[in-house]
């Protein structure tokens, strides 16, 4: 039977934010915490997860699963693949035959340089997956030093917990990925923010090699409180903390000043003036390929800091063929997720070749990489998400005229759809198939606007009298003109007294 004395931590935690909410607003936030003071060691099967861990991937095998899903960054591929292997086999190794830890060793962690939307947090949420190990991805500039006007980079560890579902020996295996890291780079134009950036990088050094990080925290009343009831009840409050000894770190940037800063070592000055953009950005890149330690110092990272990347990867920036073959790809995230939305509402979607090189040539024009694409889709399909499910059609494809003209394009079909509609209701209630001028449908479009109608009933409502004067007629098809919208009955009235005159004649 419960203890109904004590609350359960959850419902404190709730509780407690309420209460700060109200008295201070939004500026006090508590964070969810992991039910870790009900927790007894083996508790969810702790450590079992290690077990799932692929610490004997190879290389090649990484690399080649990788690039299933990215284009246009094979070098950073092979680059990521063998040092993120190497160094979970290296755990492996050493764990197998018992070896001592070397004094001084450094992990590989790994600084990726490359401008948005080029695949840099993709890449690293692939390969943890793969491997798998929990993943967990932040934003440099959110932390403070302090921990008190930003967030505690301590934070990031604790997020793998909570992403092992509270299997502390799982999440010591962990990567964290913490982009724009190029934020934190002290400036000699900056006076005020450089203490605190300079207090990030060193609480990341900590973090970087081996620490233990206590998964309470003092400054977490939520925590206290549930450690005040662990107390209550067992006597004793238990310290959990998370070793970061193997835990791999990942951090990227886009470094846009970083090229001036090795131009200038280099003693290189740019070549002129290229209206060909591609030239700028295939320059910038190869002259990021050749960064040292001394140009990340001179940009504004501690030479301690520095030190703990060791492993350096610059990616391409994409053109439009790079985004072009992203969608091509069968396994293409935008692509595939685009088509899942359409088939949650029963509805296949297809894409021509020409209407995605024309949203790739969009993309790029966005300067935003792959981001740009998944804007692009958006609005090019939008429309078409909102109004196709409400309709009978079943199939779509993305033709380059939808691409540039997306709103006339979708007139266009739903006019059709209706149309169509129409003539299979007809003919399954008549018989009688029906076929329409371009002129005709034209007219019943405006008089659909006018009179704020589905077009489909519009057409059922002035052709309604067609049903008994056809049969009446024998007919087995009926064009409908512009004459036939503007006057229905009349139309009616001459045919019939045209199949009477010539009936007469006849006899």
């Amino acid at each position: 039977m419960s203890d109904k004395r004590f609350p359960d931590p959850m419902q404190i935690q709730r509780e407690v934010a309420e209460f700060l909410k109200s008295k201070y607003g939004d500026r006090v936030v508590i964070p969810p915490q992991p039910d870790t003071a009900s927790e007894q060691p083996g508790d969810k099967g702790e450590g079992d997860g290690v077990k799932r861990i692929r610490f004997d991937m190879k290389p090649e095998e990484l690399e080649a699963f990788l690039k299933e899903y990215v284009v246009g960054q094979d070098e950073a591929i092979e680059v990521l693949a063998t040092k993120i292997c190497t160094h979970f086999n290296r755990m492996r190794h050493e764990h197998e035959e018992e070896l001592e830890d070397l004094v001084g060793n450094i992990k590989p962690n790994i600084l990726m340089i490359g401008p948005t939307g080029v695949g840099k947090t993709y890449l690293i949420r692939l390969i943890a997956k793969r491997i798998g190990v929990p993943f967990v991805k932040g934003d440099a500039t959110k932390f403070s030093e302090t921990g008190y006007v930003g967030g505690d980079v301590e934070d990031l560890v604790r997020d793998l917990v909570r992403q092992a579902d509270g299997d502390i020996k799982l999440a010591e295996y962990g990567i964290v990925y913490l982009d724009e890291i190029d934020k934190i780079a002290s400036s000699g134009s900056h006076v005020g923010p450089d203490v605190s950036r300079s207090g990030v990088q060193r609480n990341l050094l900590k973090l970087m090699e081996e620490s233990e990080v206590d998964l309470r925290t003092p400054h977490d009343l939520a925590s206290q409180l549930e450690a005040a009831m662990e107390m209550q009840r067992t006597g004793k409050v238990q310290r959990k903390k998370i070793n970061t000894k193997n835990i791999l770190w990942v951090v990227s940037g886009a470094f846009t000043d970083l090229k001036d800063i090795i131009r200038r070592r280099l003693n290189r000055q740019p070549v002129g003036f290229h209206s060909d953009l591609d030239v700028h950005r295939a320059e910038d890149t190869e002259l990021l390929r050749q960064v040292r330690t001394e140009d990340l110092i001179e940009f504004g990272f501690e030479s301690e800091f520095v030190g703990r990347l060791p492993v350096v990867v610059v990616l391409n920036d994409l053109d439009v063929d790079g985004l072009y073959r992203i969608v091509k790809n069968p396994k293409s995230t935008v692509v595939q997720a685009k088509k899942r939305d359409f088939a949650a509402y029963g509805i296949r979607l297809e894409f021509t070749e020409e209407a995605l090189r024309k949203m790739a040539e969009r993309a790029y024009a966005e300067h935003t990489g792959a981001r740009g694409l998944v804007s692009v889709f958006e609005r090019v399909l939008l429309r078409y998400e909102k109004k196709l499910p409400s309709t009978e059609i079943r199939e779509l494809t993305v033709t380059p005229e939808m691409v540039d003209d997306p709103e006339g394009e979708l007139e266009k079909l739903l006019t059709r759809e209706a149309i169509r509609t129409f003539q299979r209701r007809f003919l399954a209630s008549t018989g009688i198939a029906i076929r329409c001028t371009p002129e005709a449908v034209e007219i019943l479009k405006q008089q659909a606007k006018e009179k704020g109608a589905k077009l489909e009933d519009l057409c059922y409502d002035l052709l309604k009298d067609y049903e008994y004067g056809l049969r009446l007629l024998g007919r087995q098809e009926f064009t409908v003109d512009a004459e036939t919208v503007l006057q229905p009955k009349e139309r009616l009235e001459a045919l019939i007294k045209e199949a009477y005159t010539k009936g007469k004649a006849a006899s």
